[in-house]
């Protein structure tokens, strides 16, 4: 991606934040001049990846394979002792038109939660033992306290204010219903991983590669330099 993509994706996504009354953390608004002169007391949010996300998957079309993120709190499953959480919480944001690719988890269960905008369409489907997509059964899916058995490969329409619980091993995609608008979302989950915790069908990248034509806006949640004291 192109700095200048990322950083129009920032600003737009702060902007829905504000529309719906998503506060965010102090540490979402430091510059990285800012990141520059922080020193230990911000280790948690470099070392369990704290802050902004934008991705393309590595495939070089936001507008249509990608999406924004911020994560607000996390823990950090390899450094347990110093970070015991056992819980994350991220904002995400998808525009009508754009697309979060098929995936599942190995270890995080999730709730997914439409916070304000349209309607946001989760497609969902069981992996077999081998990993493949299971295509035949039938999937049992939660929503809102609701037991409900579709198809393999059914979409399932969340409304502003409605979720869905994500377990593991349950292939899920994200669009935006057509004509219905952008689209905020909640995400509380167990600790996330985003360099381990990704099976994606069919495969891809996670991280995008920046090309600098401009400089940052802000900081993603994988560029933070060293505490400035070391």
């Amino acid at each position: 991606m192109k700095r200048s993509e990322i950083n129009r994706a920032l600003r737009e996504m702060e902007e829905m934040c504000r529309r719906y009354n998503c506060y965010l953390p102090p540490f979402c608004g430091f510059t990285p001049e800012e990141w520059q002169r922080k020193g230990h007391e911000y280790d948690e949010v470099r070392d369990c990846m704290l802050g902004w996300d934008i991705t393309d998957y590595g495939m070089g079309d936001f507008e249509r394979l990608g999406f924004s993120l911020v994560t607000i709190r996390n823990g950090n499953r390899s450094m347990p002792d110093r970070y015991p959480k056992v819980y994350a919480e991220k904002l995400l944001f998808l525009k009508e038109g754009q697309y979060a690719p098929n995936h599942f988890h190995w270890f995080k269960t999730e709730d997914i939660i439409n916070r304000g905008g349209g309607n946001v369409l989760i497609r969902v489907c069981l992996a077999r033992p081998d990993e493949e997509p299971d295509l035949e059964s039938e999937v049992t899916v939660h929503l809102d306290g609701r037991a409900v058995t579709v198809p393999a490969g059914t979409q399932i329409r969340l409304r502003p204010g409605e979720s869905i619980y994500v377990q593991q091993r349950l292939y899920h995609d994200f669009t935006v219903e057509p004509g219905t608008g952008n689209v905020l979302l909640g995400e509380v989950s167990q600790c996330n991983d985003d360099r381990t915790d990704n099976r994606f069908y069919p495969p891809m990248g996670r991280f995008p590669a920046i090309e600098e034509d401009e400089p940052p806006y802000r900081l993603l949640c994988n560029e933070y330099p060293q505490a400035a004291d070391q």
